[in-house]
């Protein structure tokens, strides 16, 4: 017969499911954590529905640096990057050698790049968003975030910015870099400006009314 003690116990188990199931998902470094919506765009392999670490076990990561960059094509909206970078970053955590790899090949690629247009502040940005998402996954993974550590990457995003008359979405990034700083000028100056230009992004609209905080 079920005591009442039971019914307690089973009552009371229920109640913290419900708790949990209702508390939110994500918790932690925003760069790591936090996954970004870029509704049908083309990323990285990443397993539906299990929130913000989907890795997949199948997935190669002797390809990473390869399919990364394929990815990161000029064309690619910077949300769809930020995102690609992030399952990039916890890819790599599987495999040192290939951390170093794709870290590299994104500095180089923003070594290399000439002048002061687009591609220049694309290969900028995505060396420089990869070393703060290393940075960010040193409890995670600290073979990882040493690679980055003595790495600026949030100056290679504010460079990025200036060569790309401070695009709102590279404004959200930075935004999110900076959100250990909230209160100061700087990360409220970044959010203004990601807030101001959303407007005519829907995708970039989405993920700033998702990931800052009013």
């Amino acid at each position: 017969m079920t005591t009442l003690a039971a019914l307690t116990r089973r009552g009371t188990l229920a109640l913290l499911l419900v708790a949990a199931l209702a508390s939110p998902a994500l918790a932690g470094p925003p760069l790591v954590c936090f996954p970004f919506d870029i509704g049908t765009a083309r990323s990285l392999p990443w397993a539906p529905d299990t929130g913000w670490k989907g890795t997949r076990s199948d997935y190669d990561v002797t390809r990473l640096t390869g399919d990364t960059t394929s990815l990161l094509s000029g064309s690619a909206p910077i949300v769809v990057r930020m995102e690609t970078l992030r399952r990039a970053a916890l890819y790599a955590t599987r495999d040192a050698t290939v951390a170093k790899g794709l870290l590299d090949q994104l500095n180089q690629r923003a070594v290399e790049a000439k002048g002061n247009g687009r591609s220049r502040a694309l290969a900028l940005f995505d060396a420089g968003y990869l070393i703060e998402v290393y940075k960010q996954l040193k409890p995670i993974s600290a073979p990882t975030g040493e690679l980055a550590s003595s790495l600026d990457g949030y100056a290679m995003v504010r460079q990025s910015l200036a060569l790309s008359s401070n695009d709102p979405a590279i404004e959200f990034a930075a935004a999110l870099m900076t959100s250990d700083r909230r209160g100061t000028p700087i990360h409220a100056e970044h959010v203004r400006h990601a807030r101001q230009g959303s407007s005519g992004d829907v995708l970039l609209a989405r993920n700033v009314a998702t990931h800052l905080e009013n």
